[in-house]
């Protein structure tokens, strides 16, 4: 569970509620609800989302509402773990040559790393082992593009809907100016719709695709410490260069050294 995830939303809710309940000397929770308008939820939020329904196909859809919980679940990936097996497997490689590398394949559970490994062992050309593993890489970003871009759609129809509200109930308000009674509801509308396009677009759908794009490059760094380590090992690298060429993706703060450095 991505803590960020969960904290930032949550306080983003209770920022807002607060805004509403505390008029600078009580809280009064009474005034929730002026803020709960059905009919201005079904506009902005039913109007994004069918929009963006109408926009894909309905696997995609239903595939896009679903990747809500991906920003709670960051990718298990271990860069400095990934560095140290492949430093492994080089010194298998180097020992033992390549082919021994299928057995050391056999506890790794990283599909696109046994991948990368068996197309070595087989003696694939390096270019083309290359091109596999990355294609297989833009695949994988362009799978985390689409869910992404759902999200954004909504974000960029959530506004434009509740804008739509806007214009409903100023006309509602506008034909019912000799009924008092009836400006105040149309007026809610009218207002509502435009502050919850607004939530749709930054408490929701901001995060989601922010989120989306950081596990995505947390993804893709790791997968192409992979293909440059499989690849240095086809090669015949040296180990210690190996390592320092794929310690080069990572951070300095995040380089193993001293008692940690990668054996």
């Amino acid at each position: 569970m991505d803590l960020a995830s969960v904290i930032g939303l949550v306080a983003c809710l209770f920022l807002m509620i607060f805004g509403i309940v505390f008029d600078g000397k009580a809280v009064n929770f009474g005034s929730l609800l002026n803020f709960l308008d059905a009919p201005s939820a079904i506009i902005t939020f039913g109007g994004a989302f069918m929009c963006v329904m109408a926009g894909n196909t309905m696997s995609d859809f239903v595939a896009g509402l679903k990747s809500f919980g991906v920003i709670f679940k960051p990718p298990q990936v271990d860069p400095v773990g990934t560095i140290t097996k492949i430093i492994e497997l080089s010194n298998v490689a180097r020992k033992e040559g390549l082919l021994a590398l299928e057995e050391g394949a056999g506890d790794i559970d990283d599909p696109f790393l046994k991948k990368g490994i068996m197309l070595v062992v087989d003696g694939t050309d390096p270019e083309l082992v290359r091109d596999i593993m990355e294609n297989e890489l833009g695949a994988m970003e362009d799978r985390h593009k689409a869910k992404k871009g759902f999200w954004e759609g909504v974000a960029a129809l959530g506004p434009a809907w509740g804008m739509i509200g806007t214009l409903i109930g100023l006309v509602n308000m506008l034909k019912a100016l000799d009924d008092p009674n009836a400006i105040g509801p149309a007026m809610a509308v009218a207002l509502l719709t435009t502050m919850y396009g607004s939530m749709l677009a930054n408490w929701i759908c901001a995060p989601i695709t922010s989120k989306m794009g950081v596990y995505n490059s947390i993804e893709a760094g790791v997968k192409q410490i992979m293909i440059e380590g499989l690849l240095s090992i086809q090669a015949g690298e040296n180990p210690r260069v190996i390592e320092e060429k794929l310690k080069s993706f990572l951070a300095p703060a995040d380089r193993p050294s001293g008692e940690e450095k990668v054996e």
